[in-house]
Order: structure tokens, then sequence, then C-alpha cells
């Protein structure tokens, strides 16, 4: 059997967070699939840059969005004539179509011609969906009033791209259910890969150090003023690791007292010392799609106090591989933090529980589930004969 023609299309990228880090193994496991973006923007890649160019550079697909100027900076606007930059491009040499949505600029309203059309859904969007979101829109009624009926029409086309979809992925349970919730589809469940350590060092299993760490992309949804404001009560000196998203960063730190630190957006080797040596990572979001971070940290054997919501709920063990809070509030955090010192969580069984959500899992899920749809292509293009 000839090996089908795979195309990988992802909303933007503009940043590296979970969606990038599917969109790079999906780009490893496809090496000959070419990319197709709306927008591209590698200066906005942090450390990854040189990785991610030399990987991407010569298989991006950009839309006309490249011939307005700063589009990077103009994201939210352009989704209103975001489906017209995927519906510019041509699809009919292809087999197989995987698309890495947000679904933030609808990339599922895509002409698949003849081709399968598989979506690695992250989540509908968070923003059509009352779910919280990495900006804080304007309380301004007036605004807020055509703002909401605004949303109501972009909910109606975001449901008609999604019947578009033959195939969809859900990035975690919870992901599954908003597919199935909003958009009457089922969903099979791959969860994101994850980049284990090749070894541990067995003399970083038990930290030697006083310090908590937390981060991740620095949006309004994380919530990392729980965290600080826990840490402020409790005395307790915290690490924060990320990029600023949206002037949160600012708001953080007009909060944070003598025992926070930023550290700033860091490299894979820095952000490894920080799991290593950190006696728990505090994760705060709010109905986290899945939680890339997490699973990270476990698998340096840094136990997780989060909060009891949304995909974390799928991989973190309470009492075993970390502790949950129930409430989204400092005071509830401080007490899961405290709780967590009484404890003694065995590193070992965090490195454990994070293995089963390997890259080279991922990778053997998602060859199996191409084969499976190539075999379905190649039948129903015989069946047409």
């Amino acid at each position: 059997m000839s090996s089908p023609k795979i195309a990988l299309v992802q909303d933007y990228i503009k940043e590296f967070g979970g969606a990038e880090s599917v969109l790079e193994t999906l780009s490893d496991i496809f090496p000959k699939a070419p990319i197709f973006t709306s927008i591209y923007h590698p200066a906005s890649l942090g450390p990854h840059q040189s990785r991610l160019r030399q990987k991407w550079d010569h298989r991006i697909h950009q839309s006309f969005f490249k011939f307005i100027p700063f589009a990077h900076k103009i994201i939210s606007p352009l989704r209103l004539i975001s489906p017209l930059a995927f519906k510019s491009f041509d699809f009919s040499d292809f087999d197989i179509i995987i698309t890495s949505a947000t679904g933030a600029y609808f990339p599922n309203s895509l002409n698949k011609k003849s081709a399968k059309l598989i979506c690695y859904c992250h989540t509908p969007p968070r923003y059509l969906y009352g779910l919280p979101t990495a900006r804080r829109f304007t309380q301004n009624p007036i605004v807020k009033f055509f703002i909401n009926i605004l949303n109501h029409f972009l909910r109606l086309r975001d449901f008609h791209h999604s019947q578009n979809v033959d195939q969809y992925i859900a990035n975690s349970r919870t992901t599954a259910a908003r597919i199935q919730k909003f958009y009457r589809r089922q969903a099979i469940v791959i969860n994101p890969p994850v980049d284990l350590p090749k070894s541990q060092n067995t003399k970083y299993l038990i930290p030697n150090t006083k310090y908590f760490l937390a981060g991740g992309r620095l949006a309004q949804a994380k919530r990392f003023d729980i965290a600080i404001n826990a840490c402020n009560q409790l005395n307790l000196k915290l690490k924060i690791f990320g990029r600023d998203f949206s002037g949160v960063l600012n708001q953080l730190k007009q909060i944070s007292g003598p025992t926070i630190e930023f550290v700033g957006e860091v490299d894979q080797e820095t952000k490894s010392q920080l799991y290593r040596n950190a006696q728990a990572f505090i994760f705060s979001a709010d109905q986290e799609d899945f939680g890339i971070v997490p699973v990270e940290s476990m698998s340096y054997g840094c136990p997780v106090i989060a909060y009891r919501s949304g995909g974390v709920t799928e991989t973190v063990i309470d009492g075993k591989t970390g502790v949950f809070f129930d409430q989204l509030t400092p005071q509830s955090c401080a007490q899961a933090i405290q709780k967590f010192q009484k404890l003694n969580i065995n590193p070992s069984d965090c490195i454990s529980g994070a293995a089963k959500f390997s890259t080279q899992t991922f990778i053997q899920k998602i060859k199996k589930l191409v084969s499976k749809n190539q075999l379905t292509f190649k039948n129903s293009k015989n069946s047409n004969c």
C-alpha cells in the first residue's frame, strides 16, 4: 500500500505552547508533510525558534495574511475573516489532512476536496463557550452586549465548520466531553506528547532546596495569582517561569511578595533543573484542556498541587502524585500546600505516572489512527470507482 499524501494545518504559529508542541511532533512523524497556517511568526517562538525554524521554514505555507502588516499583533480581529485564509489553500493533492486546532481561527473551514479530515482538537474555542480565556475582555456593558451577539453568530459558524471533520481526536476526556456537547460529535482521546527526560539522576529525586514552582504561559486563565497569594500567606518561596501574555506579568508582579521570583521564559535544560529541585509544582489553571506542564513536572519526580478542574484531574493522582484543592482561592491552595507538606510523596510514583503520556506513546497512537484512516480512505475510493 502506497503512503498517503498528508498535509498538516495549524490555526497560527506565533508562540510555543501545547498546540505547537503537538504540531512539532506531528511534523516529526510525517516529515514530508507541508504545514499550512494562517500566520507564521517565528520570532515569537522564544528559545524554541532556532530548532523549529530548521524543521519548519522550508515546509510552511502561509495564507494571504502574511501580506497584512503586523498580522501577528492583530490576531483577535483577524479571526472574523480567518476562514477565508484556510479556504484559500489548495488541498486537492492530499489524501489526509490533519489539523492541530484550538478552533480559534476555524481551520476546519478548509476545502478538503476528497481528502479525509482528521482534527486533533485541543479544545473548542474557549471564548465562544464560556470557558476562562487568556485575555480579560472589556466589562463595558454596551461593548459586551455586541460581543455576545457577535459570538452567537461565531458559534453557529464554528458548529458548521465542525461538521466538516471526518475524525475527531481530543487531547483529554475533558475536551472529548466538550466536543460531544458543542459539536455533537464523538472523539477518541489521544493525550498530547510530553517530552520525558531520557534518564533520571537519583541525586535530584529528593530536592535539597526550599522552593515551590509554577509556570507556563503567563495568561489570565492560568490563575497564577492563586499560587502567588497562597505563597505570600505562607511566606514560602515560589519560582515562576514563562512568557508574559497580554500584560499579565506586570499584574502578577504587583501582588507578589519578597518570596516570589519570576525567572522568565527558559530553555528546556533550565526548566528541567527547576522541576528537579522544586518541592512541588503548583497548578491553579481553571478548566485546563489537558495540562502538559503538570505532567512534565511529574516526569522529573516533582509532585503537583493542583486545582481540581479540567484535564489535570486525568493526570494527577490525589495523595500519590500530588494534592488537589477544591476552591479557586488562595486559602484553599494554601491548605493544599500545608497538606502536601505533611505527606511523603514518592518521586518515583510521579515519574511512573507521567510515563504513560510519553511522546513515543503519542506517536504510536497517531500512526495507528492514520493507518486505519488510510485503509478506510482507500476502500472508499475503490468503492467509488
